[in-house]
């Protein structure tokens, strides 16, 4: 069977530590010369956002939800070089899969399928002895065995040692060290999770400085070889001048060789829109399209020869006064669309495309007005979680087949929308969604788009009809 070398981390629960310990584990590995990749367990844009743009490393999404066990593996295989190692960072606790009940979805079903081992992120603060049942309990539930070791979080050097050989003689799993509590290190928090990494312009540093910490007191060497690497995968160590140079523009997508027989689409790259699943954007690429990315924000047109639209999640509404005064790319997208070019818009990109959006202060900006209805902050979760879409009359996806996303926003529309049908994974909850044509498909969900690949064939076969009829209207002026 093949395998690839890496670990994934996971925790009890969330708020363990799991992302700092993964970030500072990256750069220590990184440091140490070791080809490192990095994926996020889950639906989450922001923590693979950290991978890519300040650690600087591949990082994408896994999801056992989204596309089952075979293609998930696939993917991690495809991602993964074989001699890179995989930190993969678990999602909630360990064993929490969809509605937070079953094992589909979970950290541990990722895990399994991909046949990496796990090492649990214990938050040791205020515990001592209780320690033992917590770490007792995870692994008297692990069936497959496959967890090989516990990093403690937040206890003092001088009672690790302690607590280290109490764990170790009572429960014969390895603990690998420990991460002491430093209040200077943390990742701030923003109602669609962690901040983004534009805005925290120290966070480079503090990673570094993680680094420096995690390789004093854990074993990064005892985790190359629970992770299937050995001294023959860590090279001398690279010069990283740890500079903070952070960008969204281009950031993380690899422009494609331009022939003529791709079809360019615009994508929408910048502060406000940011969130984007990179297996969507490597399935847009393979199957053909040049990804061109602009800017709504500071650009004043769109790309030049393009023959279709991506208008991807974000936070429109802390550039609602920028994007509002932007009236030529307003324009220009409100004209291309209704000139028929093929267009997706998803969550952020949807809230652009409304007449008007009332950020959370209550202050009413005009936007895109490409759908005739307003937006404004609701002041609580609106949907959550993960969905099932079908379509009402069959376009997009083959007849009653389904696509998968996952929907999080506080923001809510006047008209949502009533093409599909969303349906929650767990539960009878179901309600009409997303602004759906030919050509066009836009609506609150964040798409998964191996769930599904018909999806990016349809709009593939329509961006090649629309570019067809451009280059007809070209001829006949002639």
């Amino acid at each position: 069977m093949q395998k690839r070398k890496g670990v994934v981390l996971a925790a009890p629960k969330s708020g363990s530590g799991k992302t700092l310990i993964a970030c500072a584990l990256i750069e220590a590995l990184k440091e140490a010369g070791v080809d490192v990749c990095a994926f996020k367990c889950g639906p989450d844009y922001i923590d693979p956002m950290f991978h890519r743009t300040i650690l600087g490393v591949p990082g994408g999404n896994l999801d056992t939800y989204f596309t089952g066990e075979a293609k998930t593996k696939e993917i991690f295989m495809e991602e993964t070089p074989e001699d890179a190692f995989a930190v993969v960072e678990g999602v909630m606790g360990l064993y929490d899969g969809l509605g937070g009940i079953l094992e589909e979805g979970s950290t541990y079903h990722l895990a399994k399928a991909i046949s990496l081992p796990v090492i649990l992120v214990i938050d040791a603060h205020g515990m001592g002895r209780t320690i033992l049942p917590l770490i007792q309990g995870l692994l008297s539930y692990d069936k497959a065995g496959i967890i090989k070791g516990v990093i403690l979080n937040r206890v003092s050097k001088m009672f690790y040692a302690s607590l280290k050989e109490l764990i170790e003689t009572e429960l014969s799993i390895e603990v690998l060290g420990c991460f002491t509590e430093q209040k200077e290190l943390h990742l701030e928090s923003r109602h669609l999770g962690l901040k983004l990494p534009e805005e925290k312009r120290d966070l480079k540093e503090q990673v570094c400085r993680g680094a420096d910490s995690l390789k004093e007191t854990v074993s990064i060497e005892r985790i190359l070889a629970i992770g299937g690497a050995g001294e023959k995968d860590a090279v001398s160590p690279k010069v990283d001048s740890h500079e903070n140079k952070v960008t969204y523009q281009r950031a993380d997508i690899k422009e494609n060789d331009t022939h003529e027989s791709k079809l360019r689409l615009a994508i929408a790259r910048d502060e406000a829109f940011c969130f984007y699943y990179q297996e969507n954007l490597k399935l847009l690429s393979k199957r053909g399209f040049e990804l061109v990315p602009f800017s709504p924000l500071h650009d004043k047109k769109l790309p030049e020869h393009i023959s279709g639209l991506l208008l991807g999640g974000g936070y429109p509404e802390l550039f609602a006064k920028e994007l509002s005064e932007n009236d030529s790319m307003k324009t220009a997208i409100r004209e291309a669309i209704r000139g028929g070019l093929p267009s997706l818009a998803e969550c952020g990109g949807f809230l652009y495309l409304h007449k008007s959006l009332k950020d959370m202060e209550g202050r009413q900006y005009s936007m895109a007005g490409v759908i005739d209805s307003d937006a404004d902050y609701r002041g609580k979760l609106v949907r959550f979680g993960y969905v099932e879409l079908t379509e009402k009359e069959s376009c997009f996806l083959p007849e009653k087949e389904e696509i998968r996303g996952h929907e999080f926003h506080y923001f809510d529309s006047t008209e949502n929308g009533t093409d599909c049908v969303a349906k929650k994974p767990i539960g009878s909850r179901r309600w009409e969604c997303v602004w759906e044509g030919e050509n066009h498909w836009w609506g609150f969900p964040h798409l998964y788009y191996p769930s599904n690949p018909s999806f990016v064939e349809h709009f593939y076969q329509q961006a090649g009809l629309y570019q067809q009829s451009k280059l007809k209207q070209k001829d006949n002026l002639k």
